[in-house]
C-alpha cells in the first residue's frame, strides 16, 4: 500500500470541521419544539450526545452517530480515532455499547481502496477493545474522506446520564487532558517537537470507558463528552441546559503537554477555536488574573474523541476519582470547577 497523508485531502480536521455551535442553532432551531415519541427518554429536545429510548423493560436503548475528516496522516489510526469518537456518545450517556456500523465516504478517483480498507481495520481495532461487533454500514463516493459509526447502546434507566441534569454545588471532572486541536496544528505549522508527536493521537484513540463505571454512581447529576465546541461549549451546554451557571478554575485544567502554552503563543490555534469563542465568548467571563487570549484558546480549542465532563455531587466525589483510578486516570483526578446558581454570565474563569 503506498503512504499517503490523509490530512492533505480534508479541508476540517477531525472534530474542529464541525457545525459551529451558533450555526448548528440556526439549523436545528425548529427540530428542538417537534413532538417526540412518548418513549424518547432524550430526544430532539434537548442537545445531548445521543438519543436514548425507553424499551419497557427498564433500560433504554442509545443511539448515536458521529463521523469526520482525518485528523491525523495514518489511515488505521484514523480508524480507531473516529470509532473511539462515535463509541464515546454511549460512554456520556453512562451506556455500555452493544453494536457499530460504519459511515464511509471515500474519493474513490483520487484515493486507493487499500487506504479505505486501514481506516476499517483500524475501527475493527476499538470495536473489539470496545466488546462489540463493526455489523456492517453504508460508503458513498465523496470528495474528501470521511468516516465514523452510528453505535448503539443500552443502559439501565436508573444509570442514564444526561447533559442538562447538573445541579447546583456539582463538582466537575474531566477524563482527559485538553490541547488536541492545538497539538494537531502545531504539527501541520511544522512547530510540533518530536516527543510530543504521539501524544495528541494516543489520547483520541483512547476509549471512554469509564463513562459506563460512572453512570451507576448515583451522585453523578450530569456527563457529556468534550468534541468540537471545546471544552467551554460543552460545559455551556451542561449550565444552560440545567438553568445554571459553572466556574472553571483555569489551573486546574489538565493540559496534554507541557508545551502546549508555548504553541498557543506561537500561532498553533486551529480555525474552529475562533468559530466557537465567536459562538458563544459572550457567555463567558475571564478573571483579571488570566491571561485572556490563552485561557480562549485552550477551553475553547476543538476536541476531537475528548474526555468526559462529569458533574458529581460533592459528598459522592471519593465514588468518581476511585472509578478514575480504577481505569487508571491518575491524573485526571483533580476537580476543574463546580456548578454555581444562575449568574449573569455562564461561566466564568477564575
Amino acid at each position: 500500500m503506498e503512504s499517503v497523508k490523509l490530512t492533505q485531502y480534508s479541508h476540517g480536521a477531525g472534530c474542529g470541521c464541525k457545525i459551529s455551535p451558533k450555526i448548528l442553532d440556526e439549523i436545528l432551531q425548529s427540530s428542538f419544539s417537534m413532538p417526540d415519541n412518548k418513549r424518547l427518554i432524550v430526544g430532539n429536545h434537548s442537545k445531548d450526545d445521543a438519543a436514548a429510548y425507553d424499551l419497557g423493560n427498564g433500560s433504554a436503548l442509545i443511539s448515536t452517530t458521529d463521523f469526520f475528516m482525518p485528523i491525523v496522516d495514518d489511515p488505521y489510526n484514523f480508524g480507531r480515532i473516529a470509532s473511539a469518537n462515535a463509541i464515546s456518545d454511549v460512554y456520556a450517556m453512562g451506556g455500555t455499547p452493544i453494536m457499530a456500523i460504519a459511515i464511509l465516504g471515500w474519493p474513490i478517483n483520487v484515493l486507493p481502496p487499500s487506504v479505505a480498507t486501514r481506516v476499517i481495520e483500524g475501527s475493527k481495532s476499538s470495536c473489539i477493545e470496545a466488546g462489540i461487533p463493526l455489523a456492517g454500514g453504508h460508503s458513498i463516493d465523496s470528495p474528501e474522506p470521511i468516516f465514523g459509526l452510528a453505535v448503539s447502546g443500552l443502559v439501565d434507566i436508573p444509570h442514564l446520564k444526561q447533559n442538562n441534569t447538573a445541579k447546583e454545588g456539582d463538582v466537575l471532572f474531566l477524563t482527559k487532558k485538553l490541547g488536541v486541536g492545538v497539538l494537531t496544528t502545531a504539527e501541520k505549522k511544522g512547530l510540533l517537537k518530536l516527543d510530543d508527536g504521539e501524544i495528541a493521537a494516543n489520547q483520541m484513540m483512547e476509549l471512554n470507558k469509564v463513562g459506563a463505571a460512572l453512570g451507576k454512581i448515583g451522585g453523578v447529576h450530569a456527563m457529556t463528552d468534550v468534541t468540537g465546541f471545546g471544552l467551554l461549549g460543552h460545559l455551556i451546554e451542561m449550565a444552560e441546559g440545567s438553568g445554571l451557571s459553572a466556574e472553571i478554575v483555569f489551573e486546574h485544567i489538565p493540559l496534554i503537554s507541557e508545551r502546549l502554552i508555548s504553541y498557543v503563543e506561537a500561532g498553533a490555534v486551529p480555525g474552529g477555536t475562533n468559530r466557537n469563542w465567536d459562538s458563544y465568548g459572550n457567555k463567558v467571563v475571564i478573571g483579571a488574573a488570566q491571561n485572556g487570549s490563552l485561557v480562549k484558546n485552550i477551553l475553547a480549542d476543538p476536541q476531537t474523541s475528548g474526555g468526559l465532563l462529569v458533574a458529581v455531587d460533592p459528598q459522592q466525589v471519593d465514588a468518581v476519582v476511585g472509578e478514575l483510578k480504577v481505569f487508571g486516570l491518575e491524573d485526571r483526578i483533580q476537580p476543574i470547577g463546580r456548578i454555581t446558581s444562575k449568574a449573569s454570565s455562564v461561566i466564568t474563569v477564575h
